[in-house]
């Protein structure tokens, strides 16, 4: 396959976890890297613990009385990329502290449009993985997705993956378990990783070709010039 040569995917896991070496959410997202690292996508794991991002709102938080954001240098990193994939553990059936701050900081820049008046997001598709060792996946995938949406991203099918074991205390993603890796060998999770990775590809290339979306009424910069649909007149388009 060489359709997706060209495309970027950023993977910013948002584990707790200092060490992102250590962290079994990074293990699934490799699997999903792995994929588009084989069809040609230029592939990025970013730690967001290995950096500096206080928590906010706003593209620079040392505008804010922070003393330190890396956050900026993330932002080019993001902006570049045609594919996102947030990873996050579980915990308490939420996703991360760390998750909810970098999904902050990306509605930060949602007032940034692109050179067709639209979000900055459009154009760029989005999905997530999640592992843990109790109940949310699906719940956590929601909001995420959601969030996602709202910014510009465009969420392909089935645009999550996961992996939580059986309920209750256990051992999480890639622990040893009789010898074998937990989670390795799971139909369920292989299954909706593959298909992840794969949608997100064909989508963002799919875009890419397209050279994203037309920008009929959805121009920010028209709709701030007072050009608005009429809707006492339907015949009327601005």
């Amino acid at each position: 396959m060489t359709g997706f040569s060209g495309l970027k995917a950023l993977f910013i896991n948002t584990s707790l976890k200092k060490n992102g070496s250590k962290s079994h959410t990074r293990l699934l997202m490799e699997a999903s890297s792995a994929i588009m690292d084989k069809n040609g996508v230029e592939v990025e794991h970013l730690h967001l613990l290995d950096h500096e991002v206080p928590p906010g709102v706003y593209p620079d938080m040392t505008e804010q009385g922070w003393n330190r954001d890396d956050w900026p240098g993330i932002w080019e990193k993001v902006k570049a990329a045609q594919i996102l994939v947030i990873g996050t553990p579980l915990w308490l059936g939420e996703e991360s502290s760390v998750c909810r701050i970098l999904i902050e900081r990306l509605y930060g820049m949602s007032g940034e449009l692109n050179d067709k008046g639209q979000s900055i997001f459009y154009g760029k598709t989005g999905g997530t993985v999640i592992t843990g060792n109790e109940d949310g996946i699906k719940h956590t995938a929601m909001t995420i997705c959601y969030a996602l949406s709202h910014l510009g991203f465009t969420i392909p099918p089935q645009a999550d993956c996961g992996w939580i074991g059986e309920a209750g205390p256990g051992p999480s993603y890639g622990d040893e378990v009789d010898g074998k890796p937990a989670g390795f060998e799971n139909e369920f999770t292989q299954r909706n990783t593959t298909i992840m990775t794969w949608n997100l590809m064909h989508l963002a290339a799919m875009l890419r070709d397209a050279d994203g979306y037309p920008n009929e009424g959805n121009d920010r910069n028209a709709w701030s010039a007072g050009c608005r649909f009429d809707y006492e007149n339907p015949d009327y388009r601005s």
